[in-house]
């Protein structure tokens, strides 16, 4: 499996901090924001991931985290993704980089509690399709929020006024090598990641 760090966007709610840099470049007590999902995908035994990043910074990437040797990465790769198309069209980034294999698709601002090993163990065992990474929170009108039918998430509604459940996504989204072509499916990308 390969890891996917989504590192876009203009960070608005960050302003004026994110007037001159990204904001996964900010630092989160004493390392750049983008170290730590970076290492929660090593944590779980990726060694090859690709930085999916766009404005007028992506260049401070290559120069933060160079060939990620300092992750002890096989490799890192860089994408640069035109305009603000959200994580669907990030993704669709990654298709090249991917080639064959599954992927851990991590947004860029994520800072990671606890290992996820045990869902990445999990996916592998399911043999294909997605394994979408949830935590249940008392206020999911706040987040990304997934309704749930027969066990599994049919539709992801962003800051739903009326939840469908006290699940929050985390941010972490494991794929099958399918979700290339689904994603390239309007009708099916905006449920797939959004």
């Amino acid at each position: 499996m390969k890891g996917v760090v989504l590192a876009g966007g203009l960070g608005t709610r960050l302003l004026p901090l994110t007037r001159v840099t990204n904001k996964h470049l900010l630092p989160v007590h004493n390392l750049p924001m983008v170290f730590y999902p970076i290492q929660a995908l090593v944590n779980v035994g990726i060694t090859e991931i690709l930085v999916v990043t766009g404005g007028h910074n992506a260049g401070d990437f290559l120069r933060l985290l160079a060939n990620g040797k300092d992750f002890g990465l096989k490799r890192l790769n860089y994408a640069y993704q035109e305009g603000e198309g959200g994580i669907a069209d990030a993704l669709r980034n990654a298709e090249n980089f991917a080639e064959e294999d599954a992927i851990c698709v991590i947004l860029g601002d994520n800072i990671i509690e606890n290992n996820f090993r045990e869902s990445a163990e999990h996916f592998h065992r399911q043999k294909s399709g997605a394994h979408i990474i949830l935590k249940e929170v008392h206020d999911p009108e706040r987040f990304g929020c997934p309704e749930i039918v027969n066990g599994s998430i049919v539709r992801i509604e962003e800051k739903p006024k009326q939840p469908k459940s006290n699940y929050a996504v985390t941010g972490i989204y494991l794929y099958d090598n399918s979700v290339f072509q689904k994603n390239a499916h309007p009708q099916y990308s905006a449920g797939l990641v959004d």
